[in-house]
């Protein structure tokens, strides 16, 4: 029999008053075990509730969060481009201001050939909020369609790209993880109209040895439509090559050039926390 034990939340005190609700408080002091392969909840196994109250909390309490509306990000996240400036951002090769372009529409277009641009701050997990379009009128196809892609950690890449009546391999197609990972769907809007990634990214673990314990994952919504659904980053997304796993702690995001005259636009970008 295999056995061992792991820390998760239980209930294990109700606070009762006089003439109020009954209230329980949560304690960190709890286990599940797994028994031959078949997981169990300790608290569980104590005689059955039989009052609503016994098993109902009230603290910690949730924190309250204003959502977001429009263009406008929620009260809790980091903007990190709002449209009127890229004061959060610059270039990846020489860390020097960020010289893409500004449009009068609140949003920033790939200044040709300028180069990658990132965050200046690094994140770990996350919540990633932006919006991107492909340019009107079309331009050259294939991989040169309106390629960008947003890199997580710095390292790995959500591709964005017009795959519009544009085939290519489709583990390289917009809102593909990279070279590793295709989509679940193809959720595009027209070229030249906004779409939106809305991705929850959580990053990889390394040990003191600096071998990977635990990989990457990431999820994507396209538009609103499930796309990448708790996916595994194998490593970094080289255009040639096997991923790789360097050991890393927090990283910036990175948007990227594909120095083809791309000229994607990207707008409203915001991160939170997790």
């Amino acid at each position: 029999m295999i056995k061992f034990i792991l820390p998760i939340s239980l209930i294990v005190m109700m606070l009762l008053s006089c003439g109020e609700e009954p209230k329980n408080e949560v304690k960190m002091n709890n286990t599940v075990e797994v028994n031959d392969g078949v997981i169990s909840y300790e608290e569980y196994e104590k005689p059955e509730p039989t009052t609503p109250s016994e098993t109902e909390y009230y603290e910690p309490k949730v924190p309250v969060v204003t959502p977001a509306k429009g263009l406008k990000a929620p009260s809790d996240a980091i903007v990190l481009f709002n449209g009127t400036s890229l004061d959060h951002w610059v270039h990846a090769e020489d860390n020097s201001p960020a010289k893409w372009i500004i449009n009068k529409d609140s949003s920033m277009t790939v200044a040709d050939k300028t180069g990658d641009i990132r965050t200046k701050e690094e994140f770990g997990d996350i919540q990633l909020h932006l919006e991107w379009k492909s340019p009107l009128p079309v331009q050259r196809d294939g991989q040169n369609r309106g390629n960008s892609g947003v890199f997580l950690n710095g390292i790995y890449e959500i591709q964005i790209l017009d795959n519009n009546d544009n085939d290519t391999y489709v583990n390289g197609q917009v809102g593909s993880v990279y070279k590793q990972g295709s989509p679940l769907a193809m959720a595009s809007m027209p070229t030249g109209e906004w779409n939106v990634y809305d991705i929850i990214y959580h990053a990889p673990e390394f040990n003191d040895e600096g071998g990977k314990t635990k990989s990457a994952t990431v999820t994507v919504l396209h538009n609103g439509i499930l796309i990448q659904d708790h996916t595994e980053i194998k490593g970094t997304t080289p255009y040639v090559g096997w991923p790789k796993n360097p050991v890393h702690g927090k990283g910036p995001l990175l948007l990227q050039d594909h120095g083809d005259d791309s000229r994607v636009s990207y707008r409203n970008i915001w991160v939170r926390e997790l």
